[in-house]
């Protein structure tokens, strides 16, 4: 059975005076962006069966943007996470998920699109190494169990930017 992984940065974030980092909330570009982001996903995509996602207020915005449902887990780990912590914690999901959406930070979420697909030299992967900008989106297939995803398993299939 094929899976779809869905990984997205979260929307442009703003910086008011004052908030932490972690508590920071979308621009408005972060929000038009993010819902044109969702729209393509569920256009391009389809369904998603769930969904993974930081913490960070940006991040809990962008996926709101999205218009995207589907059951949620908020993990603290992903916030700043490396991409082995987001590979680990994408190899948690239930096999009964076929498609999964990550939304998360820069420069995890990147990084994780091009370890999985160990940066197979593709357009996608050109463009991801040259800019992940905020709300871009990678798309992986696999043709293993979640649990079994690592360096290569993939194949990075799209890179989209909305605007």
């Amino acid at each position: 059975m094929t899976r779809t992984l869905v990984l997205m940065r979260h929307g442009k974030s703003g910086y008011p005076d004052g908030v932490p980092d972690h508590d920071r909330p979308l621009a408005e570009r972060g929000q038009r962006e993010a819902a044109l982001g969702g729209q393509w996903i569920i256009s391009d995509i389809g369904t998603v069966d769930a969904i993974l996602c930081s913490t960070a207020t940006r991040t809990r915005e962008t996926l709101v943007a999205t218009g995207i449902e589907a059951p949620v887990t908020f993990e603290e780990r992903i916030y700043g996470a490396s991409p082995d912590e987001i590979i680990d914690e994408i190899a948690l999901t239930d096999d009964a998920v076929h498609t999964l959406l990550v939304v998360g930070h820069a420069p995890g979420i990147p990084f994780t699109a091009l370890e999985l697909a160990e940066a197979d030299g593709s357009e996608a992967a050109i463009e991801i190494g040259r800019k992940f900008p905020t709300s871009a989106i990678a798309v992986l297939t696999f043709d293993t169990s979640w649990a079994e995803i690592g360096r290569g398993t993939g194949v990075l299939t799209r890179y989209h930017v909305p605007r």
